[in-house]
């Protein structure tokens, strides 16, 4: 039988564990599992004002930090999605969220997504740190494929993608009705083949080295991974 007619076979691979929750610290951020006591106050005190941050989400936003507290604890505590809370070190405040989605161990796939970034976190080292540390969790689990998905409208979250390593796979149209309105969804991923080279530029950009006495990066993340991403977005190289 030809290989490449039916593809590769998948030797050597095992299944991978799912994800427990378990605490997650870098050397400026710490990613805890959702839990609306504890966490749900100070995330509404970050998102409070920055209603623009939930266009793009399926929920919110939200009046005040009961209805946040309700809507966590209601639908942010499952183990899939799994949400994580993206505590920063130095100040010990949460200033966003991620999680884990669409996990599928028999096919060694795991998503990330509803990222949500207050603007304390936003574009921060903590914020880079955080992506990666759920990416290095995934691929030493065994996961071959981490995935990314947002709205073909949320250029900000293409570029993020992009800035990330995750190469352009195209956009399913007429995906979804979210709010009412129509998504067209851009896909976006990495493999397991090409994360130790992501690994290498993470930890380069990563390293205190790389940012001066005020905490401006010396090499930009973008320029690291384009060097080991197949597929650029289109979208921005039109842009």
């Amino acid at each position: 039988m030809d290989a490449k007619a039916v593809g590769e076979l998948v030797t050597g691979w095992q299944v991978p564990r799912r994800p427990s929750g378990a605490v997650m610290e870098g050397q400026v951020v710490r990613l805890e599992a959702m839990d609306p006591d504890l966490h749900a106050a100070d995330l509404y005190r970050a998102y409070c004002g920055h209603d623009a941050l939930w266009d793009y989400m399926p929920y919110g936003p939200f009046s005040s930090a009961s209805a946040y507290h309700r809507w966590a604890k209601d639908s942010a505590c499952g183990a899939d999605p799994q949400f994580y809370v993206i505590r920063q070190i130095d100040s010990g405040h949460c200033g966003g969220v991620a999680s884990y989605l669409r996990i599928t161990p028999d096919m060694g796939s795991i998503e990330v997504g509803h990222i949500n970034l207050a603007p304390e976190l936003s574009g921060s080292r903590a914020s880079t740190e955080a992506m990666f540390l759920m990416m290095d969790w995934a691929f030493a689990a065994g996961y071959r494929r981490y995935e990314w998905k947002c709205n073909a409208l949320n250029l900000p979250s293409r570029r993020a993608a992009q800035r990330l390593g995750f190469s352009y796979e195209g956009v399913f149209r007429q995906a979804a009705i979210v709010k009412g309105r129509n998504r067209d969804t851009a896909w976006f991923a990495i493999i397991d083949q090409e994360w130790p080279a992501l690994r290498e530029a993470y930890a380069a950009w990563l390293s205190p080295r790389n940012f001066d006495a005020a905490g401006r990066q010396r090499e930009n993340l973008a320029d690291l991974t384009r060097l080991v991403r197949p597929g650029s977005d289109p979208m921005l190289a039109a842009g």
